[in-house]
């Protein structure tokens, strides 16, 4: 009998991490107006206050940000 191999699970993310704006960036491509604008808009999650006061820090939840990414729309290939 073989055993299975074991998973590296080592590279994996916590669903609950925070995530900084350029990070956010990095994995949505998209820039930092844009990403604002798409929340402005309601197409993107809002981030949460980490920092005191009105000009504290915010992060994202990454369970958030990878639900968007899921639930954006396949390209069709005639149009890339």
């Amino acid at each position: 009998m073989t055993s299975a191999p074991a998973t590296d699970d080592s590279h994996a993310l916590p669903p609950d991490r925070l995530l900084r704006r350029r990070e956010v960036e990095t994995m949505t491509t998209m820039s930092c107006s844009r990403l604002y604008a798409a929340m402005r808009e309601g197409d993107f999650p809002r981030p949460l206050r980490i920092g005191a006061g009105p000009n504290g820090a915010v992060a994202w939840r990454l369970s958030d940000v990878q639900a968007w990414i899921a639930s954006r729309p396949v390209a069709d290939p005639g149009t890339v």
